[in-house]
């Protein structure tokens, strides 16, 4: 599973963990990712999504069918 929303389009960030000693490695920040099945009534059908949890507050605030729909218009396939 890639760590990318699918709504909001968070990916990884990169950078450098710095040890206690100073010396710097690359690491990546992953986004915190779920996958999550909602009912989608206009369908009768349930759709599974892979989103961040400021994805799932998004879909909780603008209702399942206006988030697939925004979703279709970015040509996701749902």
């Amino acid at each position: 599973m890639s760590a990318h929303c699918q709504l909001t389009g968070r990916k990884p960030g990169f950078g450098n963990a710095i040890s206690h000693s100073h010396r710097r490695t690359k690491r990546r920040f992953d986004p915190n990712i779920q996958t999550k099945r909602y009912w989608l009534p206009s369908e009768g059908r349930s759709v599974r999504l892979t989103l961040s949890t400021k994805g799932i507050k998004t879909v909780d605030r603008l209702g399942i069918e206006k988030a697939v729909a925004r979703l279709r218009a970015q040509g996701v396939r749902v």
